[in-house]
């Protein structure tokens, strides 16, 4: 028996694919990564039972939609699918898949052609970033016939343009996001960039290499390998990704001068295995690495304009054209863009094999696409009706609605490597930080009501930013609470350069030289947010706020010196105290903290009012079954009780909370009641 889904298969850039509008698959998640593992035969390393080539190239997926996101055509969201194993990743981004999907959008009618060329601007929902993309469409339909060649790919086809609008800090919430254009990680100088994809750059004499070396030697070097490894690693927990070992970013670059000013050369790691050409995301990072002053990959200093750079890959060349902005150390990119191209290979009727299914349908007639997609609905409300006997029998997400590396995210990795094997089941961390959180709730919010999509919600998810703005989710009626997992004081912190004695001195300065400092938060509508206006009002200063996406930028660039004050969690802030990475000022609580016990609080340093007790807690979608509640709730009570878990979270400065689901809930009403009445006196907006 199969299940008979709608496909188109292109090649895409150096790149080659199924593409599927997301109805066409499966609603729940879980199915639908089952249905690509089939789609792509990620089971074996040939690939034989799929459309897969046995390689990474030949293993990605394109899913698009029409766009929910203001002044956007579509959605497109990229999977990379398993080489020889069942797993789907979609964390990364493939701008080489990306050429393909204006083509897709314009002949499945979610965007109409114009006559001449069409732009579609697409949404790319892995990185939370826009991108035009132009298509050549005389007469109004597709042209993929052209005279356009690219390194990489046989023959010529018509040229597709890709501009990349705001890629620049998309996953991390910052360009550079270790706060420092040059780290030294074991005696190698490396830069660290988030541009269209997390990198980490290392100059190649600096490993011994030249540069020019063929992949296939590369690959062939286990040393090189190993220590290539170990840099991503280390990159990857300095830019606020956390533990990496298991994840794809950041990809490890090595990089050498080019054949002139203009271009650089450069060997692209996918991450463990050299790219036969180049990524197009990693080729963006590499041409503004170049592009800008005072990285590992600098190349001739230039001023505002555009300008054109030639990336050097094994077959040949990417040529990316740039528009810069300002001058000397403050040149930013605004834009890139570069042209790929794309060929349909084939459209119809694509047979995916029930075997890779969890829940296999009965019967033994190829279904429809409709109804696969009705069969899939149904056993979805099977799962949930058979929850109480069966949970949890597949995986878990658990959400975390802030990037990877800070609070959210260590606390919700602490927990799910006991959570996990005691209920005997693998639970995976899913990081969708962006809109403060609201992308994240929204997510858990709508997902399907069976226990495997869970949530890592916090005092900003749940009660601050829906009492600031109205949301597409409503903290109370869209969740079921499982339970607490703990609290954490708000700590005032400082630049560790910055002139700042205490906090008396930090108010003299500000009423002296309004907007001498700025602020980081998390976002408006996080707790970061919520303690800084408050010092501002209780202390009558003003101090200018900048926003990041999640708590994990906003702390590296304070790190950094590019904003001076932070009020994070004790939690969040703890390690980067420990080290010398920043100045503890006060607690913006109630008492002083017992790993801080001479850091006053703010009411001793003269700043009333200012009490902000950051809390996290797991929620599951509303109408999950009440059996899988209290079987999740029992569990989770039993990990806290835990001494070495209990330990790891208040060595960060959290305390351990536990509770019941209805003690939980009663939590978030009462929490977003108190956060509206300080939003009308405080009158805070969400600007």
């Amino acid at each position: 028996m199969s299940r008979v889904i709608p496909c188109v298969l292109m090649r895409a850039g150096t790149s080659r694919g199924p593409f599927f509008l997301r109805d066409w698959l499966p609603a729940d998640d879980t199915a639908r990564d089952e249905a690509l593992i089939g789609a792509i035969g990620a089971s074996d390393l040939l690939q034989v039972d799929g459309v897969g080539g046995g390689s990474t190239l030949t293993s990605k997926v394109a899913i698009v939609s029409k766009s929910a996101q203001p002044g956007c055509d579509v959605d497109y969201l990229f999977a990379q699918v398993g080489v020889g194993q069942k797993s789907v990743d979609t964390r990364p981004n493939c701008g080489n898949m990306l050429s393909g999907v204006g083509p897709f959008a314009i002949e499945q009618g979610l965007v109409p052609a114009a006559d001449g060329e069409t732009t579609v601007r697409v949404y790319n929902v892995n990185t939370r970033s826009r991108i035009d993309v132009t298509v050549q469409t005389p007469g109004r339909h597709v042209a993929y016939e052209g005279t356009t060649g690219i390194d990489g790919v046989a023959g010529t086809a018509a040229p597709i343009r890709l501009n990349f609008l705001d890629a620049w800090g998309s996953v991390t919430g910052s360009l550079f996001p270790t706060g420092r254009r040059i780290d030294m990680i074991d005696g190698v100088e490396v830069t660290c960039i988030d541009a269209a994809m997390p990198l980490v750059m290392v100059r190649a004499a600096d490993l011994g290499l030249s540069g020019r070396e063929a992949p296939a030697d590369l690959d062939a070097d286990r040393a090189l390998l190993a220590r290539l490894e170990a840099l991503r690693r280390a990159a990857g927990e300095a830019m606020g990704l956390g533990d990496v070992s298991t994840s794809v970013v950041p990809k490890p670059v090595v990089v050498s001068p080019g054949d002139d000013a203009d271009s650089v050369t450069s060997r692209y790691f996918t991450p463990r295995r050299c790219h036969a050409s180049h990524a197009v995301t990693g080729a963006i990072g590499v041409a503004t690495a170049h592009a800008l002053p005072g990285t590992v990959a600098s190349g001739r200093a230039s001023g505002a304009g555009a300008r054109r750079i030639a990336v050097l890959h094994p077959q040949g060349r990417i040529e990316i054209d740039v528009l810069l902005d300002g001058h000397g150390d403050e040149l930013r990119i605004q834009r890139a863009a570069l042209v790929r191209t794309a060929r349909k290979i084939l459209q119809g009727d694509l047979h995916i094999p029930d075997y890779v299914f969890s829940k296999p349908l009965s019967g033994d007639k190829p279904m429809k696409p409709v109804q696969a997609l009705l069969a899939a609905a149904a056993l979805a409300t099977a799962a949930t009706g058979q929850a109480q006997t069966t949970y949890p029998a597949k995986t878990i997400t658990i959400v975390v609605p802030t990037a990877a590396g800070g609070g959210n995210d260590a606390m919700a990795r602490t927990i799910a490597q006991k959570l996990g094997p005691l209920l005997g089941q693998t639970i995976i961390i899913d990081n969708r930080a962006g809109a403060n959180g609201s992308i994240a709730s929204e997510y858990v919010a709508r997902a399907t009501p069976d226990g495997y999509t869970l949530m890592l919600g916090y005092i900003a998810t749940h009660a601050m930013n829906p009492a600031l703005q109205k949301l597409r989710y409503d903290p109370v009626t869209d969740f079921e609470p499982i339970g607490l997992v703990g609290s954490s004081p708000t700590l005032m912190v400082a630049h560790a350069g910055t002139p700042i004695k205490d906090v008396k001195d930090l108010v003299a300065q500000l009423k002296a030289k309004p907007d001498r400092y700025t602020y980081a938060s998390a976002g408006d509508g996080t707790a970061p947010h919520y303690a800084a206006e408050l010092f501002k009002l209780n202390a009558g200063v003003v101090m200018l706020g900048v926003p990041y996406k999640g708590s994990a930028p906003a702390i590296s660039d304070t790190i950094g010196g590019q904003t001076q004050v932070m009020f994070p969690s004790l939690f969040s802030a703890m390690p980067h105290v420990k080290a010398g990475k920043l100045k503890a000022l006060a607690v913006a609580g109630p008492k002083r903290s017992a790993l801080l016990p001479a850091v006053p609080t703010l009411k001793e340093a003269g700043v009333e009012g200012v009490e902000v007790q950051q809390w996290y807690g797991l929620f599951a979608p509303a109408k999950t079954p009440k059996a899988v509640v209290e079987k999740l709730n029992k569990a989770l009570n039993q990990v806290l009780a835990d001494k070495e878990i209990e330990k790891r979270i208040e060595d960060h400065g959290a305390d351990v909370e536990t509770s019941t689901p209805e003690q939980l809930g009663a939590l978030v009403k009462s929490e977003l009641a108190k956060w509206k009445a300080v939003v009308a006196k405080a009158k805070l907006t969400a600007d």
